[in-house]
């Protein structure tokens, strides 16, 4: 046989076993929420359910960092549509009303309130509103004023005192582990199965406990002192709530798959909002 004619019958081998063999299919999550169409890069539009522990998390930033970029200031209440900076050199352009200026103590800072309900047509407006215009006259243009109260705010339990002691949130084998630099091995993974329990590793207070981070799954996220947070992703169930406080070893969730292929915990510890290797903290199995 010819040289071409070789080349040929090889060529139509490897298409039929290409053909035969079991094919794969692989899901490629987004790397961030969708943005409303005209967002400019570098800015992030609040939408409901979003805290300002949450985005920074989702963007390897400090909370303090995200809030002060903004010109937020405690309780970091935040608002559906507001345009948040996430660097120094973007200019943000607010959609939503300016935060409030009393601060509501004792509440968890990160929150997105509600906007402010206007009165409805033709209501008596309280003693301390403004006189509403003649019959005919045109509505006046003036903004109305008041502070919007932020949504069920949860009361913040002090921190631990002194540096977590740090323990392994789950019992499985490593399956994957931390690499600096690669945005999809920010953390380890530790295999399992669904059901088994996932337990703080440090004493805290959970700042986030959802599902809006996208790649997480059901993701709990637990402060433990002003430098460093955890977070648990993937979970099946999640079984604390934002605003709780945590012990170390306790159970804050159930292990899952859920934004994954397999039954598995991700863990991540961040210091200063930045990620850093769990097995560094942790201490040696």
């Amino acid at each position: 046989m010819s040289p071409v004619g070789r080349a040929l019958l090889l060529a139509l081998l490897c298409g039929l076993l290409s053909a035969c063999a079991p094919q794969r299919s692989v899901r490629v999550e987004p790397s961030d929420r969708p943005q409303p169409r005209g967002t400019p890069t570098g800015l992030y539009e609040v939408v409901r359910g979003d805290t300002l522990y949450g985005i920074a998390f989702r963007h390897g930033m400090d909370y303090r960092e995200l809030a002060s970029m903004n010109g937020i200031g405690p309780p970091y209440t935040i608002y559906p549509g507001q345009r948040l900076r996430l660097s120094a050199g973007t200019t943000a352009q607010p959609t939503a009303p300016a935060r409030p200026t009393r601060e509501a103590r004792g509440v968890i800072a990160p929150i997105v309130a509600e906007q402010p309900a206007r009165p409805a047509s033709g209501s008596t407006p309280p003693p301390t509103a403004r006189p509403q215009p003649p019959p005919g006259a045109p509505p006046s243009s003036a903004p109305v004023t008041g502070t919007p109260a932020p949504v069920t705010p949860s009361v913040t339990p002090s921190l631990p005192a002194g540096p977590p002691r740090w323990q392994w949130p789950a019992e499985g084998q490593i399956v994957s582990r931390y690499l600096a630099g690669d945005p999809t091995r920010q953390g380890v993974n530790l295999a399992g199965r669904g059901g088994d329990p996932v337990r703080a590793a440090a004493d805290g207070v959970v700042v986030y406990s959802g599902s809006g981070l996208i790649g997480y799954g059901e993701l709990i996220i637990v402060k433990h002192d002003e430098t460093w947070l955890s977070a648990y992703g993937h979970n099946r169930k999640r079984l604390v709530n934002e605003g709780e406080a945590v012990r170390g070893g306790q159970q804050i969730a159930e292990l899952g798959r859920t934004g994954t292929s397999r039954d598995m915990l991700h863990f991540e510890v961040r210091r200063n909002g930045r990620p850093v290797d769990p097995l560094g903290v942790l201490p040696k199995r």
